[in-house]
């Protein structure tokens, strides 16, 4: 294996693995730049790649040479998620049964020293980005969404659960948006991945070449330099681009429908508003997440729901470890979900029909013993589970992680924060719709895309009542 020191600036490098680079690194002045190079995969992870960018991303951190850190993939993928059918095999052979948690082990750490890296760090996520590949983004402080974007942690349709840090950050974007997608699955796409504060910016994928380039050229660049470069190659909406499809009131039922704490609550509610919902959309879209609910594994939508509500209350590095408890509880067979769905949909591809999930009713799979079996039975305590790395020879002791939200549009809570005044920046309990887009345009720099992520909160969320002294529309906050 060859070094993965940083190279020298304005040259290029690969590391060569067997008959394929796994990884290409690339070096540009300030600039080091990843490409997952596992193509005909669509970049999933394999253990060979952690090896590769582990070491790289240590380096990068320990170097003063290397100021921004970009990640990109070849192909139509910026990752499709880890190599699950060879840790599914592992995983059903107890002499091999370690290598399957190690792989989630080192898989997790990597995620978490990417979070951590100190500097600006550019996930591109130029086509297919699932699992795994959500690992390598979520937490940078750049996410780059492009059109060709295809957002989703699919899980549960392998009998398994969102990891890789999704119970931390899926339980902290906008409304239950990201309960939805980790339980269901279900993908979003293009500028909607934006839109919804999964990316914090959008790109079409033409500009990209030209925003890479004018990146190697940045001298010393700081946060906000990159955000202002990025910000420059944005693109408004075009005219035969598709609009989000989880907006208005299917977003307002997709949020009251996932607000539970129990998947058959949800259930309840989704059954009720594919009857009873006055929109013939709404109704459909509650009947297909309801199908989509019922091919999922019981058993990881119980698990599912459990860490994204854990989540909420967990710092990454917890939920890291937490995720990494219930990795090893599955790899050691606490549910045969997770080899009958890899088996059936990566190895078989069944195209139709459910896999054979075991237990195959949700009301035969008890939360007590969800909840005992994993979430409980296996910690680092217990002695069966491997502690994540604290990184004391990479990281400083006081290292902070960066907001993923602080480049991103305003949150939900941001500007729900701003129409009642409890917003640090509001000075006012009264605003106007007007005012609100100023005063973030303000806070976010002119940001691209405040104006429209403002007036679909706004739509759902509140009224305007005109004040007859000053015949001004105020905000209220109603929903």
């Amino acid at each position: 294996m060859a070094s993965t020191s940083n190279p020298a600036p304005s040259r290029s490098s690969t590391i060569d693995v067997g008959d394929e680079d796994l990884v290409l690194f690339e070096s540009v002045g300030n600039v080091r730049k990843y490409t997952l190079n596992r193509e005909k995969q669509l970049n999933a992870l394999n253990e060979p790649m952690l090896n590769l960018l582990r070491p790289y991303v240590e380096d990068f951190i320990r170097s003063d040479l290397g100021k921004v850190l970009v990640g990109t993939g070849k192909g139509r993928g910026f990752c499709a998620g880890g190599d699950v059918a060879t840790v599914a095999r592992h995983a059903s052979n107890p002499d091999t049964r370690p290598k399957a948690i190690e792989f989630f082990h080192r898989e997790f750490e990597l995620d978490y020293l990417l979070a951590a890296v100190g500097k600006p760090y550019i996930a591109i996520m130029d086509g297919i980005t699932m699992g795994g590949g959500v690992g390598l983004s979520l937490n940078a402080p750049f996410r780059i969404a492009t059109e060709k974007t295809v957002y989703a942690m699919p899980e549960t349709k392998i009998g398994y659960a969102p990891d890789v840090g999704a119970s931390h950050f899926l339980s902290r974007v906008d409304g239950e948006l990201g309960t939805y997608l980790g339980l269901t699955g279900e993908d979003i796409r293009g500028r909607a991945v934006f839109e919804s504060g999964l990316a914090t910016h959008f790109v079409p994928s033409r500009r990209l070449p030209g925003l890479l380039e004018k990146l190697n050229g940045l001298d010393n660049p700081t946060f906000t330099h990159v955000d202002s470069l990025i910000e420059e190659h944005y693109s408004e909406r075009e005219p035969d681009e598709p609009s989000s499809t989880l907006v208005g009131a299917k977003r307002s039922a997709l949020d009251f429908a996932f607000r539970h704490d129990k998947v058959e609550s949800i259930i309840e509610d989704l059954e009720a508003i594919a009857q009873k919902h006055q929109s013939e959309d709404v109704k459909e879209w509650a009947q297909k997440t309801l199908d989509a609910l019922n091919l999922r594994s019981p058993t990881s939508l119980r698990i599912a729901l459990t860490a994204i509500r854990r989540g909420k209350h967990l710092s990454l590095r917890e939920a890291l470890q937490m995720e990494l408890n219930f990795a090893t509880a599955i790899c050691n067979g606490e549910t045969p979900d997770f080899v009958t769905g890899v088996t059936a949909v990566l190895v078989e591809k069944i195209k139709n029909g459910r896999p054979n999930w075991a237990p195959s009713s949700l009301a035969d799979v008890s939360q007590s013993e969800v909840v005992e079996k994993f979430f409980k039975k296996y910690t680092p305590e217990h002695g069966n589970v491997p502690t994540l790395s604290t990184f004391e020879d990479v990281l400083p002791n006081d290292h902070k992680l960066p907001h993923p939200m602080r480049w991103a549009l305003p949150t939900e809570k941001e500007i729900r924060q701003m129409v009642v005044g409890s917003h640090h920046s509001s000075g006012s309990t009264q605003i106007t719709l007007p005012e609100m887009i100023k005063k973030f345009s303000d806070l976010r720099n002119d940001k691209n895309g405040i104006k429209e992520k403002i007036h679909e909160v706004i739509s759902r969320k509140c009224k305007e009542s005109q004040s007859e002294t000053s015949g001004l529309k105020y905000l209220s906050w109603v929903r």
